[in-house]
């Protein structure tokens, strides 16, 4: 599988989140720094994350997602639009309860909004330097998938108890 990546990009407070390649937990602690900064942003009204060129993502990337939705939820902000042209990501969305918290949509046409251009979008770096904070980040990933539904709670329950020792 490819090497993943994820950029961003924003414009007037929308944020483009863009999955390429095979997404993994290299990246969480970059991506968690973005949701922060993201979140602290004055003008922030919008997030549209654009997976058409993903091929996997991991849990702890579908965790932070999530934290994402449920934390602009709970700003009164609308939830995320994601937008998956691939099946198979559109499927693991579905299976982890994810259309009960975000808008998916096959193309950017069916947007609302205008999509970003990620043409100049930043690539996050992969940030491994801190094993404590990567542990917290995926245990609390866990956790938010955990929250979504009971069979996310049961999927991984034991991978949360193993991590919290």
């Amino acid at each position: 599988m490819s090497s993943g990546q994820i950029k961003v990009a924003d414009h007037k407070g929308v944020f483009v989140i863009k999955m390429e390649g095979d997404v993994r937990l290299t990246l969480c602690l970059s991506f968690d720094e973005f949701i922060e900064h993201m979140f602290a942003a004055p003008d922030f009204c919008a997030v549209i994350f654009d997976l058409c060129d993903a091929v996997a993502i991991d849990s702890t990337t579908l965790g932070l997602m999530a934290k994402i939705s449920i934390r602009g939820r709970a700003m009164e902000f609308d939830a995320p639009y994601v937008v998956s042209s691939n099946p198979n990501i559109t499927r693991l969305l579905a299976s982890m309860g994810f259309e009960d918290i975000f808008y998916i949509v096959e193309s950017a046409d069916a947007l609302e909004m205008p999509i970003v251009d990620t043409d100049s979008a930043t690539a996050l770096d992969e940030n491994i330097v801190d094993e404590s904070q990567v542990h917290n980040s995926v245990l609390d990933a866990h956790r938010t998938l955990m929250e979504l539904n009971s069979t996310n709670h049961n999927t991984f329950k034991e991978l949360v108890e193993v991590t919290r020792r």
